[in-house]
């Protein structure tokens, strides 16, 4: 509220049968999040977006038929709040709503041509731009034979020609195929904003924080130079959104590891590496004034015999967040004692350091000397007197958003 920073609320997508159908639900939701927090010295909201990757191939079509009925009901509820000319309608997609061998071919996926037909119209009669993620990570994370530099900005070997284009970066082809698929609907100028895109320092092969730092102020550098793509030559995005400003240790782990370690900050608020965003000099600032735990770890007890640890070390990794020790992961070689010491200061911190959760049936024990090892970090919470709790996990403090409908009596959702 009055900060200046500009704002993206999201409508997860488990919500766009309610708004797909009821009109009211959509008015209702407007007044709660969005016209509530407008005003002079208030919230100041640019975009709404109306599902997130709701065309994933994985959903199956499960929310195809509910974004356009979504979208013009959330629009209508906006006209009558005297927003629309301010806050824009998006929908995020995913960078597989399209596809081709060569950035020139690029079409969207069949099944949804007459969707995306209609949502670019409404994108384009409303002053929207098309929002896109993309993740070079990604297709060099799911593809054993994809270029590893070709996922960089720092020049490849493995360059794709297209005609006279040559594209020596997976976001700039990636980019054009969008390009090239919005030009065959019949709007090849239509404005793109980069919803999503970064690289994660942790929890897989080639997540690192040196891969990270490489890729990210590569594409800030990229952006910022102005050359464009081949397609768009001299006109880069709109906008780009780096993903993410802070690691999410509760986040799902279903597409791999590393979801929970995209943050350019650490859960306590410290940049994990140096990136110029184009401000002069001006670089990443850590946040201040931040209140650690005591200096002290749970650890396994050397003298106790650890052949029954395997249930206490599924609990504290069901809870606290393992993933680091996995294949690729930061922590990955630390040795057996060194992944049980792990677990269990991982779920120590996350329960504030209470001496009961370093017992596990006598197996654990709390020690003062950080056990640490090269890059792996044994962390120490933070206490939950600030506006936040423990560590990026932590379950202390819970948002809730409540939605009531009054339609056939009232429902809490």
């Amino acid at each position: 509220m009055g900060s200046g920073i500009q704002l993206m609320i999201g409508i997860p997508n488990e919500m766009l049968p309610l708004f797909s159908s009821s009109p009211s639900a959509a008015d209702f939701w407007v007044h709660q999040n969005v016209s509530s927090y407008m005003g002079k010295g208030g919230a100041d909201i640019r975009y709404v977006a109306v599902g997130n990757e709701p065309f994933l191939s994985s959903y199956n079509g499960q929310f195809q038929n509910l974004v356009m009925p979504a979208l013009l009901n959330i629009q209508q509820s906006l006209v009558k709040a005297n927003l629309a000319g301010y806050v824009k309608l998006v929908v995020p997609c995913n960078a597989d709503a399209y596809e081709s061998e060569l950035p020139s071919q690029g079409a969207f996926r069949p099944e949804l041509t007459q969707i995306m037909t209609q949502l670019v119209q409404f994108l384009n009669s409303n002053g929207s731009p098309f929002v896109v993620n993309i993740y070079p990570f990604l297709s060099l994370y799911g593809n054993a034979d994809f270029p590893q530099e070709y996922a960089f900005f720092e020049g490849t070997t493995h360059s794709v020609t297209d005609g006279a284009n040559v594209y020596t970066n997976a976001f700039d082809g990636n980019y054009d195929t969008l390009v090239s698929a919005l030009s065959k609907l019949g709007y090849g100028q239509m404005p793109i904003v980069i919803g999503e895109i970064g690289w994660p320092s942790d929890g897989a092969v080639g997540a690192n924080i040196t891969a990270a730092r490489v890729f990210n102020q590569g594409l800030i550098n990229h952006v910022l130079g102005n050359k464009g793509t081949p397609l768009r030559p001299e006109a880069p995005p709109m906008d780009v959104y780096l993903f993410s400003l802070l690691d999410e240790g509760a986040k799902s782990t279903l597409p791999g590891n590393f979801e929970r370690h995209w943050g350019i900050f650490s859960f306590d608020g410290q940049a994990k590496y140096a990136l110029n965003l184009g401000l002069g000099n001006k670089e990443l600032k850590n946040a201040k004034n931040v209140q650690y735990l005591p200096s002290r770890w749970c650890v396994a007890n050397p003298s106790s015999d650890l052949a029954n640890v395997v249930n206490h070390m599924r609990l504290a990794c069901s809870v606290a967040d393992c993933t680091t020790l996995n294949y690729g992961g930061s922590c990955n070689e630390i040795g057996e004692k060194g992944n049980i010491s792990y677990a269990f200061n991982s779920y120590y911190q996350l329960q504030m350091q209470d001496s009961r959760s370093c017992d596990f049936d006598g197996l654990g024990m709390v020690t003062f000397l950080d056990p640490s090892v090269g890059d792996c970090r044994f962390l120490v919470g933070v206490t939950d007197k600030g506006s936040y709790s423990s560590t990026s996990q932590t379950t202390y403090l819970w948002w809730v958003l409540v939605l009531i409908l009054i339609l056939h009596g009232i429902f809490w959702l």
